[in-house]
């Protein structure tokens, strides 16, 4: 492998050791994989080039002199390539959380790792959302029985494909893995992002209580690597389903890039003309379940009816509980008051709408975000209001402090006079709100794309 002699750039083979030479200076280029940071003992950072001064710090291997083995140090080797398939079911047909996590990671891997091929295996095709890209491939099942059967295919008859494909290594994107996976002997990580179906088993069907825990479970136990979103999400698979600790790794998710991108006042003045929206409004994004709390904004509405007459945006929806919802405003005066989105005519016949392409222009467009939920595993809508330079309204509790940082206003979510007090304080208070701007926006760079994608990627190399 030798040693950057004299200027010139060398890049180490694949699966090979050396040294460098003590006293020589040089760069180092490693594929596409960027090359070590200046001066420091430390991991190449993607895309970037600088060179190593081993007078000063020995070899790249951990700051000592001597080998330094590419396969296992520093960033993946451009030429060492790994087949990585997703269970992309929810990439290509959720519109909520676990789909915007699932677009967003496969994406992100795809731009920041290309020397690895990318395969989505998606059990029945998309009109909804598409995944397109040199390294992506979508997999759909082939054969009579398999496209009759395409959860049974998802669930476990995807492995004759996995082997077809010569998968490397499969990451089941929402709690899931196929049955009997691991005698293919392909490597398998899954992702946790909340088990509240333990947590609050009353807000679910007694029968899917049972089959989450079941499916749950089983990707705990029979996963190589368990990613947990948050801290909370970690303990709680430690908690339910006894985990090793030394199993599982916290990786932060990212939101769509787009909510970083400053729209202009024309595109926000249309996008409020196009959906009927005020000039002034507070915006709630979430599904309309009972742990979400939007009955607790409501109250803090109806504490507020005499001091601010600004409405509430909702996008999301429900069954009984939006019923419940609706109930107390008609009871209270406050119909006028609530804004439901999602359930209007100009939404629902919107493309832009259903892809979530306009949301970064509501959001910009509101004065704040109000997401007092009582128990989440991330709470992603915190952290795209973050990106978008919006004050955020949260809870105390669970993972929201993780995800909503030093600059939001957090609050007890069972209390309506908090979340009033909050919502007065950021509309009346115009520095304070600005404040909350500038400390959101710092949070929200620990989860940019590039350092989510590379969380996750780390995880895959401990595997492999």
């Amino acid at each position: 492998m030798g040693s950057p002699k004299d200027g010139k750039t060398e890049s180490p083979e694949v699966g090979k050791t050396g040294s460098w030479e003590v006293g020589k200076t040089g760069s180092w280029e490693v594929g596409k994989m960027g090359s070590p940071k200046d001066g420091k003992t430390e991991s190449p950072e993607v895309g970037k080039t600088g060179s190593w001064e081993v007078g000063k710090m020995g070899s790249p291997k951990d700051g000592k002199t001597g080998s330094w083995e590419v396969r296992k140090t520093g960033a993946e080797n451009y030429l060492c390539r790994m087949n990585i398939g997703f269970d992309a079911k929810r990439a290509f047909h959720n519109g909520t959380g676990l789909g915007h996590y699932s677009r967003t990671l496969v994406r992100s891997l795809a731009e920041f790792f290309p020397e690895h091929e990318y395969y989505l295996f998606n059990p029945v095709s998309s009109s909804s959302f598409s995944l397109a890209g040199s390294h992506l491939h979508e997999v759909q099942p082939a054969g009579w029985l398999n496209r009759c059967f395409p959860s049974a295919w998802r669930s476990s008859r995807v492995k004759k494909d996995l082997r077809r494909l010569k998968i490397d290594l499969y990451h089941g994107l929402s709690h899931e893995i196929p049955v009997g996976i691991r005698s293919t002997g392909i490597k398998t990580v899954v992702t946790i992002h909340d088990l509240i179906h333990e947590r609050f088993p009353e807000q679910y069907n007694f029968f899917d209580v049972k089959t989450y825990r079941k499916k749950f479970r089983y990707a705990c136990d029979k996963a190589d690597r368990v990613i947990a979103i948050s801290e909370q999400t970690k303990r709680d698979i430690m908690h339910f389903y006894h985990t090793p600790e030394e199993k599982i790794r916290v990786c932060y998710q990212g939101c769509n890039p787009s909510f970083g991108i400053r729209v202009s006042e024309e595109d926000k003045a249309a996008v409020r003309k196009e959906f009927g929206l005020p000039a002034e409004f507070f915006l709630y994004v979430g599904s309309l379940v009972g742990r979400k709390n939007l009955l607790g904004i409501c109250k803090a509405l109806f504490l507020l009816r005499h001091e601010l007459d600004i409405p509430l945006v909702v996008i999301g929806d429900g069954n009984e509980y939006k019923l419940q919802v609706m109930d107390y405003l008609r009871q209270n005066g406050l119909e006028k008051k609530v804004i439901f989105l999602s359930a209007a005519e100009s939404a629902k016949r919107s493309e832009a709408f259903r892809t979530a392409t306009v949301f970064p222009a509501i959001y910009q467009s509101a004065i704040a975000m109000i997401y007092p939920s009582f128990f989440e595993g991330f709470g992603i809508p915190v952290l795209e209001a973050l990106w978008s330079g919006l004050p955020v309204i949260t809870s105390n509790s669970s993972c929201m402090p993780e995800t909503g940082g030093p600059g939001s206003y957090y609050v007890d979510p069972a209390s309506a006079d908090e979340i009033a007090t909050g919502m007065k304080t950021i509309y009346e208070d115009k520095a304070f709100a600005a404040q909350m701007r500038s400390k959101g926006l710092e949070h929200a760079k620990q989860f940019t794309p590039l350092k989510c994608a590379s969380a996750v990627m780390e995880v895959y190399k401990e595997c492999w």
